[in-house]
């Protein structure tokens, strides 16, 4: 039965810079509890990760990089919710940003921005000021798997530990249905 360990080797983040994006290991002190595993960079994506490694989709969380325009002015933030949800993009996390046009950032953007792989990036090691808006029911999942800024590496944290990232706030981000 899948888990949110799954079938991964766990060992503490802090002992492998190697699997983390270097912004994400500069961060890693916000994080004192987090844990790595090594994957397969071509499993990164969630479906895949979930099915070769035994991790329940309920206890993956996906981070999602938007760009909300008003006027002239751009702001991104991070939108945290699990595989098993869709975030409500359009309407709470438009409105949280203060935005008329809101869109998932561009690839390039994203990983440009972010210091991150594309497929790796993670709220750990985001650049100053962005919002990491996390849905409620990640929170509540426990432990969550995320990405480590890499597509060769994911990291074990806890709502908490998502909550206590800078710029973190819990919100009712999920579509019903």
């Amino acid at each position: 039965m899948p888990t949110s360990r799954g079938t991964l080797d766990w060992m503490p983040a802090a002992d492998h810079p190697e699997l983390l994006a270097p912004p994400v290991a500069a961060a890693l002190p916000s994080v004192p509890g987090a844990l790595v595993a090594a994957i397969d960079p071509g499993l990164a994506d969630t479906a895949a990760l979930c099915e070769a490694y035994d991790v329940s989709l309920g206890a993956s969380a996906n981070c999602v990089v938007v760009a909300g325009r008003r006027g002239g002015e751009t702001r991104y933030a991070a939108v945290m919710v699990l595989a098993t949800h869709r975030a409500d993009v359009n309407g709470v996390v438009r409105r949280r940003l203060d935005a008329r046009k809101i869109s998932f950032a561009p690839h390039d953007d994203a990983v440009t921005l972010t210091g991150m792989e594309f497929g790796g990036i993670t709220p750990v090691g985001l650049p100053e000021g962005w919002p990491v808006l996390v849905d409620d029911a990640v929170v509540e999942a426990g432990e969550v798997v995320v990405g480590s800024g890499t597509r060769g590496g994911k990291l074990l944290l806890t709502g908490a530990d998502l909550l206590a990232l800078p710029g973190a706030e819990r919100l009712a981000l999920a579509l019903p249905g």
